[in-house]
Parts: C-alpha cells; structure tokens; sequence
C-alpha cells in the first residue's frame, strides 16, 4: 500500500516508538500511565519496555494509538484557536 492509499490514516508513516515518545514527551510517564493504564507505563517505565509490550499486546497498542489521535487531533485545534 501507498501513502496515496491511506490518505485519512492518522497513524500512517508513524512508528510505534514514535507514539510512544511523542506522548511520553507530551504527557510525561506519570500522566501517560494515568490515561492508559499499564504497568509498562507505570512501574519503571520506559521506551524500550513499552514497546515491547505494546508489541505483543493488540487491546493496549489500540488503547495508546487513539490517545496518539486524541492528542493530535486536540493540539491542531489548540493551534487554530478552536
């Protein structure tokens, strides 16, 4: 598939590692942990951790996935003054 195939995805051309770095900068881990509520993002969290959870883990990579989209989606209507 190309980029010009998934033109409303939200998520394409992000990486995992992306989101989650983007949100833990965004959020910090303490916030992020509160809003989804794994003990990856909990307890001695960390990028690496993370990943590899959310790797092998479909319900918690969705649930973080739509925080991302949430986030943005949020932020540009901060930007815009909305």
């Amino acid at each position: 598939m190309t980029s010009q195939e998934q033109p409303h995805n939200p998520l394409h051309g992000l990486t995992l590692e992306r989101i989650v770095s983007d949100l833990v900068d965004y959020y910090g881990w303490s916030e992020l942990g509160r809003r989804v509520q794994i003990r990856c993002f909990n307890q001695d969290p960390s990028v690496a951790s993370s990943l590899k959870f959310l790797r092998k883990t479909p319900w918690a990579r969705e649930q973080v996935e739509q925080l991302y989209v949430k986030t943005q989606r949020a932020y540009e209507r901060e930007q815009r003054g909305y």
